[in-house]
C-alpha cells in the first residue's frame, strides 16, 4: 500500500500581494484574536480575506456544516487564493471533512495551515499527497504564539527553503523516550483526532512514516486510551519514529498518579522506532510550524527534529 501512496503535491510558496483566505471549520472565532492575525499577514505583505462565514457561531460551532464547508470550498476554488488559514481549531472539522472537494485540491493545490482539531482536514488533504501546514493559526494570541511562532508560520508560508532544526523551547528540555535517528515523512497531528479517525477513509497510515502526536488538557489515562486505540487500530504498525510535541496540560494531578512520561513510555517505548517528547510543536508557547507530507529527520536522542525537505515550491 505505501507505493499507491501519491508523491508529494508541494504548493507555490506565498508571495508579497498574495491573497490569503481566512476560514473556520471548526470553533467559533474570538474577533480580536482574528484581527490581530489579519494585521500579522498584512505585516508580511499579505493579502488576507476574510471568509463570509466565519465570524458566524452556532454553539460551539464556527456557524452551520454548511456555511463552514462552502467557505473552504470556495476559498479553494477562487483562482486567486494562493493560501488558506484556518483561524482556530475547536470541534467540527469532523462534521464537513466527508463533503470536501479532493479534486479541487488537485487542480489548484494552496499553502494550507492550521493545527489540532484541523487534524481531520490535514489527514484528508493529505490523501491527495498535498504539504499541509502544521502550526499556528489566523485567530492570533500573542500570549501563546509570539515572536518565534510568527516568524517559524512566516517563513513556513513565504520561504520555499527547508526550514530546518526544531530543537526545544529555551527553559525546556526533550526527552528520549525510545532511543534512535531516522528520516522518514511527518505525519499526524491532535492525539485526539488522530484516534477518532481510524475506522474512517482518513485514518492515519504512519507505516514508514514519522508520526507526530500532540495534545491538551487530557489527563494521562486518557491520553493512555487515545494511544491505545491507535495501537489496537493498526495506525501504528510500521511506525518509523514517534515526535511527541508538547502536551499541554496532560500532567498527573498529584505527584504519585502515573504520569505522562510513563505513560508514552509504556504505549510507545516497545515499538522498535525512535520516540521523542517535548519539542514545541503543538498547544504550547511559541509552536513552531512543520509541513506534513515531506521528510524530516528525528534525532530522539539529542531531542531534535531537523526539517530537512521543502514544503512549498518557489
Amino acid at each position: 500500500m505505501t507505493s499507491s501512496r501519491p508523491a508529494p503535491l508541494r504548493p507555490r510558496a506565498l508571495r508579497p500581494g498574495d491573497r490569503v483566505a481566512i476560514v473556520a471549520p471548526g470553533g467559533p472565532v474570538d474577533p480580536r484574536r482574528l484581527d490581530a492575525g489579519v494585521a500579522l499577514l498584512r505585516s508580511w505583505g499579505l493579502d488576507p480575506v476574510v471568509m463570509p462565514h466565519v465570524r458566524d457561531r452556532r454553539g460551539y460551532l464556527a456557524g452551520s456544516d454548511a456555511d463552514r464547508l462552502a467557505d473552504l470550498i470556495a476559498a479553494w476554488a477562487d483562482p486567486q487564493v494562493r493560501g488558506i488559514l484556518c483561524a482556530r481549531g475547536g470541534y467540527g472539522c469532523q462534521r464537513i471533512v466527508d463533503d470536501l472537494d479532493l479534486d479541487l485540491v488537485v487542480r489548484d493545490p494552496k499553502v494550507f495551515c492550521g493545527f489540532s482539531d484541523v487534524t481531520a482536514l490535514h489527514l484528508a488533504l493529505g490523501r491527495t499527497g498535498l504539504v499541509t501546514l502544521h502550526g499556528p493559526m489566523a485567530a492570533w494570541n500573542p500570549d501563546r504564539t509570539g515572536p518565534v511562532a510568527a516568524e517559524w508560520l512566516r517563513r513556513a508560508l513565504c520561504d520555499p527553503s527547508p526550514l530546518g532544526l526544531v530543537r526545544a523551547r529555551p527553559g525546556t528540555t526533550t526527552t528520549t523516550v525510545a532511543s534512535g535517528r531516522v528520516t522518514a515523512p511527518l505525519v499526524g497531528g491532535n492525539l485526539s483526532l488522530l484516534a477518532a479517525s481510524a475506522g474512517t477513509s482518513d485514518a492515519v497510515d504512519a507505516r514508514g512514516r514519522l508520526l507526530l502526536l500532540e495534545e491538551v488538557g487530557e489527563e494521562p489515562y486518557r491520553v493512555d486510551r487515545l494511544l491505545r486505540q491507535l495501537r489496537r487500530s493498526g495506525a501504528l504498525d510500521g511506525v518509523a519514529g514517534v515526535v511527541v510535541g508538547e502536551c499541554v496540560g496532560c500532567d498527573a494531578a498529584t505527584p504519585d498518579d502515573i504520569g505522562l512520561f510513563d505513560v508514552l513510555a509504556d504505549a510507545l517505548g516497545d515499538l522498535g522506532v525512535p520516540v521523542s517528547y517535548g519539542l514545541p510543536l503543538g498547544h504550547g508557547p511559541e509552536q513552531v510550524t512543520v509541513p506534513l507530507g515531506v521528510a524530516a529527520t528525528l534525532d530522539a536522542d539529542a531531542g531534535t527534529l531537523d526539517l530537512v525537505e521543502s514544503a512549498t515550491t518557489s
